[in-house]
């Protein structure tokens, strides 16, 4: 089998009730989970020496002894598709979690080529299912790309202000300033840093100028959106913005790249990162093109073209306002900067 049959493949291979078939990881599934982790959840791949070193560590642990629990699906060569795996850990007992167990969702990640097939669904499902059933733990915690915030909502998940995660570099008492310039390097430094979700999109309208949007199944703050989407690892904006719009509406934006607005959104209730996209023009549309979009049924139900002042009743003040300022910057030719889509004011 050729590489470029194996996502198709994948696809298809499904349980009786049509699900992917899931198995639970094993020791010798240490490294490989390793490698997905550092390439499409880490924000800086591992070096070999730290991928070795995290396999050596994670191996033990996913023993019936140990407190790492993971699950996996293959894809038909054998190589890992996705997998998702959670640390379990001890806390002070509550009512909500009598038996004093609590467990972090340390890892989930797909592959790019097998992505959009419920594959993340499958493993995490099978994950909080093992840890809530068998191992009885009732206290849980992730951290979600907005890309995933959805499909952890549907299986309970919710948001919370009051959580703060930091990472301490240094002992102040113990070593001053200078003793962190010592032990100074990219890594650390870059859990200091503020993180940052990127985004693209392409704006269309028709002939006549009037904007198009896309109706939204799994986003009721955002009901309606431009084409678009996150970015992911190793793609630059205007590939996040053709591979989107492609994988959303089975269109492919005119090249060369025109930039319409900067998009900047700060973290809030909702989402602990902070959000920065570009917009870019995808042109007019003719009717003709417009009603043979095809939609990605996992994403959006419905394409709808409208004068801007009649898409304001139907989005929050901020989405709207955004359209606004894309609108102009394509009538005006002068790009605009939208620096206030901020979580919890859209």
């Amino acid at each position: 089998m050729n590489a470029d049959m194996a996502p198709t493949a994948a696809a298809e291979r499904r349980d009786a009730a049509g699900r992917p078939p899931v198995r639970a990881a094993t020791p010798t599934d240490a490294e490989a989970i390793t490698r997905m982790r550092s390439a499409y959840v880490l924000s800086a791949p591992f070096t070999e020496d730290w991928v070795r070193q995290c396999t050596d560590e994670l191996a033990p642990r996913l023993t019936p002894e140990g407190d790492a629990r993971a699950f996996i699906v293959d894809a038909p060569d054998g190589t890992m598709a996705a997998c998702a795996l959670g640390l379990i850990h001890p806390v002070l007992p509550a009512p909500a979690y009598p038996q004093g167990l609590a467990a972090r969702v340390h890892v989930v990640a797909t592959r790019p080529d097998v992505r959009r097939r419920g594959y993340a669904r499958a493993v995490v499902t099978a994950l909080l299912d093992h840890l809530s059933h068998v191992e009885q733990v009732t206290l849980f915690e992730l951290h979600s790309s907005v890309e995933a915030a959805p499909l952890y909502r549907e299986l309970g998940f919710a948001g919370s202000p009051a959580l703060m995660r930091m990472t301490r570099l240094h002992d102040p008492a113990g070593g001053g300033a200078s003793g962190s310039t010592s032990t100074w390097t990219p890594e650390l430094y870059a859990a200091t840093v503020p993180k940052t979700t990127a985004f693209a999109c392409v704006y269309f309208t028709d002939l006549d100028d009037r904007p198009l949007q896309l109706h939204s199944v799994y986003s009721p703050a955002h009901p309606w959106q431009l084409v678009g989407g996150t970015m992911d690892l190793g793609e630059r904006p205007w590939e996040t913005a053709v591979r989107e719009c492609q994988e959303e509406t089975g269109l492919t934006p005119p090249g060369p790249p025109r930039l319409l607005a900067t998009v900047f959104g700060l973290p809030g209730a909702e989402w602990p990162h902070s959000t920065i996209g570009c917009v870019f023009d995808g042109g007019r549309l003719t009717a003709q093109q417009i009603s043979g979009i095809a939609l990605n049924p996992s994403e959006h139900d419905e394409v709808r073209v409208l004068p801007l002042d009649e898409w304001e009743a139907l989005m929050p003040p901020r989405d709207f306002a955004r359209l606004s300022a894309v609108e102009s910057a394509r009538r005006t030719g002068e790009a605009a900067y939208f620096g206030t889509w901020d979580w919890g004011n859209v």
